[in-house]
C-alpha cells in the first residue's frame, strides 16, 4: 500500500518537474522562431516575385536606363543564391550572408527610385515605388517578429528552469537574430543630378 501511495505522489511531481524544466516549452519557441523564419522567407519570395515584374513595366516607359535595372536583376539573382534554412538559424555566418545579399538588394533598388525622377509622374513608376515601399515594409516587419520569437527562444533557453530541459533533452543552442549588414548602418545617399552651388 505503501508502494502505490508513494507512486501515487512521485509520478505528478515527476510530471510537473519535467514540464517546469522546458520539455514542452523549448520545443514551442524553437518552432515560434522557425515560423517566424518562414514568415520572413515568405515575403522576401514575395519580393522576388514582385520585383521583376514591376521593373519591367519600368524598364518598358525606361528603357534608356538600362544600367541600373541590370544591377537590380543581377542583385535580385544573387540575393536568391542565399537561402538559410531552419537549420542554419544557429549560424551567424550564414545570416551575415543572407543579410549582406538582401542589403544589396535593397541598395540596387534604391539607386533605381533615384534614376527615374523624371517618372515620377508616370503611373507605372508610381505603383512601383508602392510596391517597394510596402514590399520592405513587410519585410522589416518580419524580420522584427523573427528576432522577437528569436529573442524568446534564446532567453528560455538560458533561463532556469527550462535551461535543464533545453541542455539534457535538447541540445539547445542560441538561434542567430536577424542583423542588417554592416553598409545599412550608413544613411543612403539621394542625387538627382543636380549640383548645389
Amino acid at each position: 500500500m505503501k508502494k502505490s501511495l508513494m507512486s501515487a505522489f512521485l509520478l505528478p511531481v515527476a510530471g510537473v518537474s519535467l514540464a517546469s524544466c522546458g520539455v514542452n516549452s523549448v520545443p514551442t519557441a524553437e518552432e515560434e522562431a522557425k515560423a517566424r523564419w518562414a514568415d520572413v522567407q515568405t515575403e522576401l519570395q514575395r519580393r522576388s516575385d514582385l520585383v521583376p515584374n514591376l521593373v519591367a513595366t519600368v524598364k518598358a516607359a525606361a528603357a534608356q536606363e538600362r544600367d541600373v535595372l541590370r544591377e537590380v536583376t543581377e542583385a535580385r539573382a544573387s540575393a536568391n543564391q542565399i537561402q538559410v534554412t531552419g537549420d542554419q538559424l544557429t549560424d551567424p555566418q550564414a545570416m551575415a550572408r543572407l543579410s549582406e545579399a538582401q542589403s544589396r538588394l535593397t541598395i540596387s533598388l534604391q539607386r533605381l527610385q533615384e534614376a527615374y525622377p523624371e517618372l515620377k509622374t508616370n503611373q507605372n513608376f508610381l505603383g512601383l515605388q508602392d510596391q517597394l515601399e510596402g514590399t520592405e515594409n513587410r519585410i522589416g516587419r518580419r524580420r522584427e517578429q523573427y528576432n522577437q520569437a528569436v529573442q524568446a527562444y534564446n532567453t528560455r533557453i538560458r533561463t532556469f528552469p527550462d535551461v535543464i530541459g533545453a541542455k539534457v533533452f535538447y541540445g539547445a543552442k542560441p538561434m542567430a537574430p536577424f542583423e542588417a549588414a554592416a553598409a545599412a548602418q550608413d544613411a543612403p545617399k539621394v542625387d538627382f543630378g543636380g549640383n548645389a552651388s
